[in-house]
């Protein structure tokens, strides 16, 4: 992800925060939700962790992606893999998986989720400079967006088993496929010459969504939108309305702005817009999908959260009640479609 362009577009609406307040939906208009369990996501980010870095062409990478297929696959989904050869910045051959899961895959009417699973190779932000080659476990960033969507998969398989029409998917004709992307974090490294060089840098972030925007898992493959989340389970974290997602789906970032300050989420969920971010919304975007991303910031308005691209995006700086409050608006966001 060229996350630079978002630190430089937060740098720039410093001191313009909102309070939040300003939602015109109360809790009681809310279709509930069932609760999310922070614990449970928390421990799906642990076990990712436990791998080691899962950074391209490792074993550690290719254990963690099975682990991540196979818990999908036990809770119900139907799970695609979607293989594919890459490159990156300076020409190293790798292999990507982006993994689908599908949960009520008949439902004509689709909803993504979506996050990244690998973790970057580089340290490159972290302040020792001798540990700019050191891969990262990438617990938020990364860890955490699975985290969530596979707790909401555990949950949204459970609701399916209810019988009759009082599954939610079923009743309302829903499908939701919660799109997990290969190779988002393996960018140009800043230590590279050519880190500045935004034309050469850009195409070296997200390959693996790249690689789905033009060759679907399902041929012909479309959803009513998605929602990406990136960086969301981290301490001090608030989420800003990004500009891509204003640009293209303006209507559903207030949508689910307004659901979280229904939720009493309005500390996390700031009605401020960010600067542009290359993620792998994006590319869903460019493929005729509106999507819009949910990506974590400092609270403090000082760019990403300190651990970014640092040794220290670890499990220990994992926070619950930030899985808690995205999870539960990702619900609610479901129930109330």
């Amino acid at each position: 992800m060229k996350k630079v362009i978002y630190l430089i577009g937060l740098l720039a609406v410093m001191g313009c925060k909102g309070n939040g307040n300003d939602s015109q939906s109360t809790k009681d208009e809310l279709c509930e939700a069932p609760s999310f369990c922070a614990d449970s996501a928390y421990e799906y980010v642990a076990k990712q962790c436990s791998f080691g870095p899962r950074v391209m062409n490792s074993a550690a990478h290719d254990s963690c992606g099975d682990y991540i297929a196979n818990t999908f696959t036990r809770m119900g989904a139907k799970v695609y893999n979607q293989y594919a050869d890459s490159k990156l910045y300076d020409g190293t051959p790798v292999k990507m998986r982006n993994i689908v899961a599908s949960v009520n895959p008949d439902a004509d009417i689709r909803i993504i989720i979506s996050g990244h699973w690998d973790s970057r190779p580089w340290a490159d932000h972290d302040e020792d400079e001798t540990k700019y080659h050191t891969p990262i476990d990438g617990a938020n960033d990364g860890g955490s967006s699975i985290g969530i969507m596979l707790e909401m998969a555990r949950i949204l398989q459970a609701d399916m088993n209810e019988k009759g029409d009082s599954a939610m998917l079923r009743r309302k004709g829903i499908g939701v496929d919660f799109i997990c992307w290969d190779a988002e974090d393996c960018g140009t490294p800043e230590f590279d010459a050519n880190h500045d060089n935004d034309e050469s840098n850009a195409s070296t972030w997200c390959l693996g969504s790249q690689y789905w925007a033009g060759t679907r898992h399902i041929e012909g493959y479309t959803a009513r939108y998605g929602i990406n989340l990136d960086m969301v389970g981290g301490n001090n974290t608030v989420f800003y309305k990004e500009r891509y997602s204003m640009q293209y789906a303006p209507t559903l970032v207030d949508k689910v702005w307004s659901i979280a300050h229904s939720l009493g989420y309005s500390n996390y969920f700031n009605n401020e817009e960010c600067g542009y971010i290359t993620d792998d919304h994006v590319q869903v975007n460019l493929g005729g999908i509106p999507c819009i991303d949910i990506i974590g910031a400092d609270n403090e308005g000082i760019g990403f959260p300190e651990t970014w691209h640092t040794v220290n995006d670890n499990i220990q700086n994992i926070n619950k009640n930030t899985l808690k409050t995205v999870g539960q608006t990702m619900l609610t966001v479901l129930w109330n479609e």
